[in-house]
């Protein structure tokens, strides 16, 4: 019983966890591959891009942040000041989990597809 809690609790958290999905073949501007973090929150919730753009995360809180992958899939951030920024460019289809290395409570995940932009719509 205590299991099944536990994973119905996982699964919740889950469910709203950040997401960045990549897609190939469509464009974009700027401000749509932009993640801030703020209020130890990474916002937007979800993010679609394209295969080969590139996220830049923004440090808008008044504490430092930092920016990993769970399973070093992307190199690591340093250490984000206020207004400082990081970027990784998504070039390869698969799941990105990350977090913030200062305050692990702190967690998202990007998505990396090969599903055409239609098939999102």
């Amino acid at each position: 019983m205590r299991s099944a809690l536990v994973a119905a609790a996982l699964g919740a958290v889950t469910a709203v966890m950040p997401a960045v999905v990549v897609l190939p073949g469509w464009t974009q501007d700027a401000a749509a591959s932009a993640v801030s973090i703020d209020n130890f929150t990474f916002t937007p919730q979800t993010l679609t891009v394209k295969v080969g753009t590139t996220v830049t995360w923004t440090n808008k809180d008044d504490i430092p942040h930092g920016i990993a992958s769970d399973n070093n899939a992307f190199r690591r951030s340093k250490a984000l000041d206020t207004g400082d920024k990081f970027a990784f460019t998504f070039t390869t289809p698969g799941t990105y989990k990350y977090f913030c290395y200062v305050h692990p409570h702190m967690t998202a995940r990007s998505w990396c597809s090969q599903l055409a932009a239609s098939a999102m719509a």
